[in-house]
């Protein structure tokens, strides 16, 4: 009985050890890859390299390795053990420092002391028997304490017992209650990795820990470290982050389903059908492939019917659930313009069928100028042709129509039909937003019935699309004009969350606090340059170039900005006689023909010779030109009144 006992413990003991690797290292990719910058995910992903480190050696040990594997690997583990209290307080000082206290130089030097500490610890542990001794025991290795043991005993206590005091310091110096509340949850999840990697074994005898209680109690430990790893990912994972708690919980909760859980599921899997002797009438081994595939299938369908009712429970209440509702349905009606152009195509394809012609086209008017958007077939006119028929084309579109019956013109080789927005009118006010043309099949149109009920039916999903089309594009406008004067963040949150303390770290100099957040309200701005909400409610109007420059723009808020930014984009104008292929001049011709000009992105490529995927890369390069130009301005102008 105790022989089977210590087999299911060792069998337990040999998936937990797995699972906390899976779960560490799982969790440091996640806080590595969402925002390398902040301090907190950083120290925090040295912290989890260290439970990482030590518990692959527990896996590797499990493999059941020769002694002289068995004992590298015991000594290779102290690369995570020697460095965890380094780590840990460590990452109380960016705790603190988060907070509003970064170190006078104490703290740091007290960070580089105890990583070199660590250092000298591992290589004692590596290269000599003055930390650990191990002594060979049955077909494995144990180890025992060396005569210097108790040093590395008191700097685990010490490192960890002030990490353990930094973090409560952090925790009074928080204002709001779940900045508090979630400071509280890292105190008390803090030192579980430290806890959880300590060498215990050398202070057993040699096979001691491999004996029940020891067992027991490993496995017992291995569970809360897992638990408490899962604990402390959920308040680590808010710092530095610049979206809402809601998308941060979701997030954390989509990737722990589908990432560390899913891992673990097939962990388990694998073990108990390798160590089953059948499985259904199969050998275990054979069958595990099979219960492998099925339980990612199985799991991952699982989440997929299960994650919404997990997020209403656990994360959205009451009136932010009926939001995001809303939000979800609105992202789900919203078409990019690639597919509404897509299926206008797949309906003129249609149309040529039915009707048997070779072309089709959808022209829209944008700013009383006829623009091809979606086309079938090879002959087109052109738009510089379609330029000089706008007149023709504007009398053809307003004629008077028979209610409820669908009117066709004939207009040279094509035969053409208004299309009709409810955004910009209806049939009794007679304002086309475009027409639907299709190659003339005869000099006169000969639709039979038949014919003529199919196209009608054409026609309108046509112009029920090019509504779709008008409508996103006001949608998309007024996001793309809105979105980046949105200034409340997650991390702007966070900042009036902790008290401050003598060298703040919330404001930057000269008032400009978030480059990349500037750099989009300049975009929004050029994008809207002769009207739209990313001019005329940007905040770049608060700036202190924009508010000196009032009286010469007739006071008006507006235009003294267009101004400013056409400033901008004159000082970035090279000298002498302007040129379209010299690649000096491709930043100001791009701003000067994409933004003041209104052109299109191909007509520009066209005109730079270069190719649409370049422009829009060197598109992005000057509006930060644009940007950082009047940055230095403002700097500028600062500077100048504050002296």
């Amino acid at each position: 009985m105790t022989e089977i006992l210590l087999d299911l413990l060792d069998l337990i003991n040999e998936i937990l050890t797995a699972a906390i690797v899976i779960v560490a290292t799982s969790l440091l990719l996640y806080n590595l890859t969402r925002n390398l910058k902040n301090r907190v995910a950083r120290t925090s992903g040295i912290l989890l390299a260290c439970v990482t480190a030590t518990f692959i050696g527990d896996v590797f040990i499990s493999l059941q390795p020769n002694l002289d594997a068995f004992e590298i690997i015991l000594r290779l583990q102290w690369i995570g053990i020697a460095f965890v209290p380094a780590a840990t307080f460590h990452l109380s000082d960016a705790l603190l420092a988060t907070t509003g206290l970064p170190s006078r130089g104490r703290r740091t030097r007290a960070v580089r002391l105890l990583y070199v500490t660590g250092g000298l610890f591992l290589l004692m542990a590596a290269f000599t028997d003055e930390l650990i001794k191990t002594v060979p025991y049955s077909e494995r290795v144990s180890l025992e304490a060396g005569s210097i043991f108790f040093v590395y005993i008191a700097y685990f206590l010490v490192a960890d017992g002030v990490a353990l005091f930094n973090v409560q310091r952090a925790r009074q110096r928080c204002l709001t209650r779940d900045t508090r509340r979630r400071m509280g949850y890292l105190q008390a999840a803090v030192l579980t990795p430290a806890l959880g990697i300590f060498p215990y074994s050398v202070l057993l005898g040699p096979g001691q820990e491999v004996s029940l209680a020891a067992l027991l109690l490993v496995n017992i430990a291995n569970f809360v470290v897992i638990m408490m790893l899962l604990f402390l990912a959920y308040p680590l994972s808010f710092f530095g982050s610049h979206v809402p708690d809601r998308v941060v919980k979701t997030e954390l909760l989509n990737f722990i389903l589908r990432g560390p859980m899913t891992a673990l599921l097939v962990l388990v899997v694998i073990i108990l059908t390798t160590q089953a002797t059948l499985v259904v009438g199969l050998k275990g081994q054979s069958f595990m492939l099979f219960a492998t595939v099925a339980t990612v299938l199985l799991w991952q369908w699982a989440i997929a019917i299960g994650l919404p009712t997990l997020e209403r429970k656990l994360i959205y209440f009451d009136e932010d659930n009926n939001q995001i509702s809303k939000l979800d349905s609105l992202s789900r009606r919203l078409l990019t313009l690639t597919d509404l152009t897509q299926l206008l195509e797949a309906i003129l394809a249609s149309s040529c069928d039915y009707l048997r012609v070779n072309t089709a086209f959808v022209v829209a008017f944008r700013r009383q100028q006829p623009e091809i958007i979606a086309s079938i077939g090879a002959s087109l006119p052109t738009e510089e042709w379609l330029q000089e028929q706008v007149e023709t084309l504007q009398t053809l579109l307003h004629l008077e129509n028979q209610k409820g019956r669908l009117l066709i013109h004939e207009w040279h080789s094509y035969w053409i039909v208004p299309l009709y927005s409810t955004r910009l009118g209806n049939e009794e006010t007679k304002y086309p937003a475009g027409f639907m043309s299709i190659q003339a099949r005869s000099p006169q149109i000969d639709l039979s019935k038949d014919e003529y009920d199919v196209f009608a039916n054409y026609v309108r999903r046509v112009s029920q699309t090019l509504d779709d089309i008008i409508i996103q594009s006001e949608i998309y406008g007024i996001l793309e004009g809105l979105l980046p004067q949105i200034t409340t963040t997650r991390s702007r949150a966070d900042e009036l969350g902790y008290r401050h303390g003598y060298d703040p770290i919330v404001f930057k100099r000269n008032g400009i606090q978030d480059r990349d957040q500037f750099i989009e309200q300049v975009r929004s701005a050029l994008r809207h340059y002769w009207g739209g909400p990313g001019l005329s409610n940007s905040r770049l109007i608060e700036l202190h170039v924009v508010q000196q420059a009032l009286e010469d723009n007739d006071n008006n808020p507006v235009k003294t900005l267009r101004a400013i930014l056409q400033a901008a984009i004159e000082n970035l104008r090279p000298e002498g006689e302007r040129k379209f292929t010299t690649p000096e001049w491709t930043l100001y011709n791009i701003l000067q023909m994409r933004f003041i000009e209104s052109q299109k992105v191909r007509t520009v490529a066209r005109r730079l010779a270069i190719s649409e995927a370049d422009l829009y890369r060197k598109q992005r390069i000057a509006i930060e030109a644009v940007a950082d130009n009047i940055i230095e301005t403002e700097q500028a102008l600062t500077k100048s009144t504050q002296s």
